[in-house]
């Protein structure tokens, strides 16, 4: 190995690792083949899940899994509840700011531009745009659903721990050879989701997760992502690096 190439692997530069490939790879999948996922995979993934970071181990997150007959009936009424009531049903938390500052304005009708087009809708259809929306209750076809509660007696500190027990979730069904799709739009019906999964008071619906195999397999991420230069600043590897060099020297001199 070349001083230039430790120097490389020391400043993390040009190597990829398997765990890289499947974070890169993983996209929200919105159209499921409905192959069949076996509850032993769901266990599985839920079960190296579980280990997200969690201050002080609390572990906020519960989950109602489904699948069969059980999906059926909860899509069910979420799908009514969205056709003759939604006007009713609104989400215990806000997801986005009511005033969103840029550059976030503008990444957030980026994706409203990039996602409709990819699908033929106008954004100005109103209808066809309503009937899109109208997949996520039905799990885009998926053979499994989650629904992710977090108790509303814990703070924001906890909502941190279940965003890292959500990622874990969607990378571990994709080391399966899954894809997933994160869906906030489920806290919007928890008065309907309450009673059909017996979800206690005290819990508040944050999300459901659709999870299956993806109908076109060459699908992939539509949305584009912002570069490493846009929001990370770095300080002091510039001495790192040197002292790196410094140290893969007599190596090299006894290897070469």
């Amino acid at each position: 190995m070349s001083v230039p190439e430790a120097a490389m692997i020391g400043e993390g530069a040009a190597v990829q690792s398997g765990i890289d490939e499947i974070i890169a790879g993983r996209f929200a999948c919105r159209d499921f083949s409905g192959a069949p996922v076996g509850r032993g995979t769901i266990e599985q993934i839920l079960r190296v899940a579980r280990f997200a970071p969690s201050g002080a181990n609390i572990q906020p997150w519960h989950v109602y899994v489904l699948a069969g007959d059980a999906k059926d009936r909860v899509s069910a009424a979420l799908r009514e509840a969205h056709e003759t009531a939604r006007e009713a049903h609104v989400s215990e938390y806000s997801y986005y700011a009511s005033d969103l500052p840029e550059p976030y304005l503008q990444r957030r009708q980026q994706f409203g531009r990039l996602f409709y087009r990819s699908l033929g809708i106008a954004q100005t259809d109103i209808e066809a745009r309503s009937a899109q929306t109208a997949k996520n209750y039905a799990f885009f076809g998926a053979p499994v659903g989650l629904i992710v509660t977090i108790d509303r007696r814990l703070e924001v500190g906890s909502w941190l721990d279940l965003g890292m027990f959500v990622q874990n979730v969607l990378l571990a069904a994709a080391g399966h050879g899954l894809q997933s799709c994160p869906q906030e739009t489920f806290s919007r019906y928890h008065r309907i989701l309450r009673p059909l999964l017996s979800i206690p008071a005290e819990q508040m619906v944050v999300c459901g997760v659709s999870i299956g195999r993806a109908r076109d397999q060459i699908a992939g991420r539509l949305m584009p992502r912002a570069d490493v230069a846009d929001f990370a600043s770095f300080a002091g590897f510039e001495d790192q690096s040197a002292t790196q060099i410094e140290r893969t020297r007599p190596w090299e001199a006894e290897t070469s």
